[in-house]
């Protein structure tokens, strides 16, 4: 019996049909976007090709705006990562905690995190305390209150990813570690955690997309980053409609370049999980101790 599990029919004549029509509507309208959005720019000048001159012509576009810009942008994303990952783990390892006064209090943490607006944080974060904090550098408060809202921002939201991995994972997985005598702590960091964080894989490459968007909020606190590079350089030399479309293909590269990884890391754990069903799939049967933890015995032990 298939294991697949099917979310909609297949969609009839007519229903091909009308999405093929609302497709062709949508891309119509798109076209039309795009051609309005051109004829201004035209009648606007900024497709002038002394708009555009400097990122082919002047090295220092690059060197002394652009790619500082993309450093800060990609120091702040690498951080905020790492430590949204350690936040993230160890609130959703609470949330799931059997002790109510571990649990409660972790789930009011990341709630509130996940609730409250990036910008705002990063702005309480910075006026607040940073920029008055003999704490760290005037040159450095800018990135750690960057830093620190999207830490409690994805943090919070890779703790709801841990805790809902968790839930999803068949409930023999947890009385196969009970069954062994391992306690419900230890079955947790053993046997269910690194599966859920396996399954969960796609979700979290794809996590760094939001990181690295949400990071142009910096603007905002004047840190240095790619957008924030781009309004200088718009001042710079008089072309602040294309710097900023530069500093957006950048940014759509990059995220592009995040989902392909994302896809391929899904796809991997696709073949990866195929392979070892098809290696599990044993002549000898399989006990429901060995389904529920995982394990087959796929030609003895």
């Amino acid at each position: 019996m298939s294991s697949e599990i099917v979310l909609f029919d297949a969609p009839g004549p007519k229903a091909r049909r009308r999405h093929a029509i609302l497709t062709v509507v949508g891309v119509v309208v798109a076209l039309a976007l795009v051609w309005l959005v051109v004829r201004k720019m035209g009648e606007a000048n900024q497709l002038e090709g002394y708009m555009w001159a400097p990122f082919v012509n002047d090295p220092e576009v690059w060197t002394q705006y652009l790619l500082p810009g993309l450093w800060g942008t990609a120091k702040a994303a690498a951080l905020s990562v790492v430590f949204a990952g350690i936040f993230g783990i160890v609130f959703g390892m609470a949330r799931l905690s059997s002790n109510r006064w571990i649990s409660i209090p972790a789930g009011v943490v990341v709630e509130f995190f996940r609730s409250v607006p990036v910008l705002i944080m990063m702005v309480f974060a910075y006026f607040g305390y940073f920029a008055t904090s003999d704490l760290v550098s005037a040159q450095t408060a800018p990135l750690a209150a960057v830093v620190l809202a999207l830490t409690l921002y994805n943090g919070s939201v890779i703790a709801e990813l841990v805790r809902s991995g968790v839930f999803s994972l068949p409930k023999g997985q947890s009385e196969a570690g009970l069954s062994i005598g391992l306690l419900p702590g230890q079955t947790l960091r053993s046997i269910q955690l690194p599966q859920a964080l396996t399954a969960m894989l796609p979700a979290l490459v794809g996590q760094l997309v939001v990181v690295l968007k949400d990071s142009a909020l910096g603007v905002v606190i004047t840190y240095p980053e790619l957008l924030n590079a781009a309004k200088t350089l718009g001042s710079a030399y008089a072309n602040t409609v294309p710097a900023y479309l530069v500093a957006a293909l950048i940014f759509i590269a990059i995220n592009y370049l995040l989902t392909r990884l994302a896809r391929a890391v899904e796809g991997w754990l696709k073949r990866r999980g195929g392979s070892h069903r098809a290696a599990g799939a044993p002549d000898a049967e399989i006990t429901d101790l060995e389904v529920g933890s995982g394990v087959g015995t796929g030609g003895g032990r």
